[in-house]
């Protein structure tokens, strides 16, 4: 493992080693496990299961030879559960955005887009184990480990410098971009020469700009700690599939297995008695014959032919394949709408089905927090995020709670509220204001009624 102390070793060494040492730490980064196990991870969220699609049937001859089997059915029924379960925690806890206490001030510093970015982040970190927030001047840039080799501290532990990397093809140059604490220096690989693309560089620069000098650089600087900021799915800094990937292979190659037995018993086979002269090139033409003309004439005398059709066994396959599946929804404490689908279900049933949910959320957004305050403090500035987790909920029976409790809330706290509940969140502040402008309006009306009446 290369760290950021043998970074510091190059301190005044050629940019020729310099050089090798970026290259040096992708080829380490790629054949390290977390890099392997986030390309796997990718793979299945993408329903590309690794093991279904490697999977191969065989046969063995008598001699006991195993040789590929090319002529029954080979389904490969790959299931979507890592990437729907994944989309599923980032939607809860990131689809409504971040809150924050100052919203203007966090749009200056990163943007009105960050709340896309995080969710990108978000997911990125629970397929791959971690993700990366660059933070550049006035917005974010999201890596993860798929294209960024991290350099922590031997000491402390913490990210200090990095080199991002990509290539869109075997073909076509290696690009990489190596950054530090005082900034970053970019590289460029045609074949196998290397080159710098880009000399070493401040991240942040100050221009001044007049129709006479042009434009003119002021000044330049870094930030007061490293710019990139890392951001773990769980405390654990494991992939979503760590652990979990045996069930899911079990369910597809169960599945799989099961429609290449429906497939090969829709053969019909057949039987043909008293006629041991047949070989195994009569019986291939018979087939054949049967294929194509639906009908055939046995000439043995006395010989008859007779079709047959299996019966897969169902039931036992079915149980497994539903007990899989309430296990996988276990062992990634995901919700489960169905639980919730029928019958008239009330809101103690319906959170008591997300509390699983809740729970690993609760966990995720302890990472997310901490991986906030880092950019913060690379902003300067002080702000409090918050998340509005977004749950099915009975709404009959959460307005009519709410109504309950309103003498003793207030008035615009009831409105927002209920306005959320209703799918009309986007139209609170429309509501405020009018129902500001009608309590004027009464107010007003009452003060003609006074001024009106005669004084006895």
């Amino acid at each position: 493992m290369i760290t950021y102390q043998d970074l510091e070793k190059l301190e005044n060494a050629s940019e020729e080693k310099r050089m090798a040492f970026v290259r040096k730490v992708i080829n380490d980064h790629k054949s390290s496990k977390i890099y392997k196990d986030a390309l796997v991870s990718r793979d299945y969220a993408r329903q590309h299961n690794t093991t279904i699609n490697e999977y191969r049937k065989i046969l063995y001859t008598m001699s006991g030879q195993a040789v590929p089997d090319n002529w029954s059915a080979n389904y490969k029924l790959a299931s979507g559960f890592l990437g729907r379960f994944i989309t599923q925690e980032v939607q809860f806890l990131l689809g409504n955005g971040i809150a924050w206490e100052d919203k203007n001030s966090a749009e200056k510093a990163f943007g009105d887009k960050f709340d896309i970015k995080l969710q990108d982040a978000g997911k990125r970190a629970l397929i791959t184990g971690e993700a990366f927030m660059f933070y550049n001047l006035d917005h974010v840039d999201v890596f993860d480990v798929l294209n960024f080799a991290p350099l922590y501290d031997e000491e402390d532990g913490t990210l200090k410098a990095g080199v991002r990397f990509w290539q869109i093809a075997d073909n076509k140059p290696l690009r990489a971009t190596l950054y530090e604490l005082d900034g970053y220096t970019e590289y460029i690989w045609k074949k196998t020469k290397g080159e710098i693309l880009h000399e070493k560089d401040s991240y942040i620069t100050k221009f001044s700009a007049s129709e006479v000098d042009g434009e003119e650089i002021l000044e330049k600087h870094n930030y007061p700690s490293f710019p990139i900021v890392p951001l773990w799915g769980n405390p654990e800094h494991t992939t979503e599939l760590d652990g979990k990937r045996d069930s899911i292979d079990a369910y597809d190659l169960i599945r799989s297995g099961f429609a290449n037995d429906l497939d090969d018993a829709s053969q019909i086979y057949w039987t043909i008695q008293n006629a041991g002269g047949m070989d195994d090139v009569d019986l291939v033409k018979f087939m054949e014959h049967m294929k194509i003309v639906k009908a055939a004439v046995v000439d043995d005398t006395g010989a008859k032919a007779e079709s047959h059709t299996i019966e897969v066994p169902y039931n036992a396959r079915e149980a497994i394949l539903n007990r899989l599946e309430k296990d996988i929804y276990k062992d990634f404490m995901a919700f489960n709408p169905e639980t919730i689908a029928s019958g008239a279900v009330t809101a103690t049933q319906i959170k008591a089905a997300y509390e699983p949910l809740n729970v690993k959320c609760d966990q995720f957004e302890y990472c997310i927090h901490e991986a906030l305050d880092a950019l913060m403090l690379l902003a300067g500035v002080e702000n409090e995020a918050s998340f509005t987790r977004s749950m099915i909920v009975n709404v009959n029976e959460e307005i009519q709670m709410l109504m309950q409790a309103a003498p003793y809330l207030e008035e615009t706290y009831i409105t927002e509220k209920v306005m959320t509940l209703l799918g009309d969140a986007d139209k609170v502040d429309d509501a405020i204001k009018q129902m500001d402008a009608n309590e004027l309006q009464r107010f007003g009306n009452i003060n003609e009624a006074n001024d009106g009446e005669e004084e006895i």
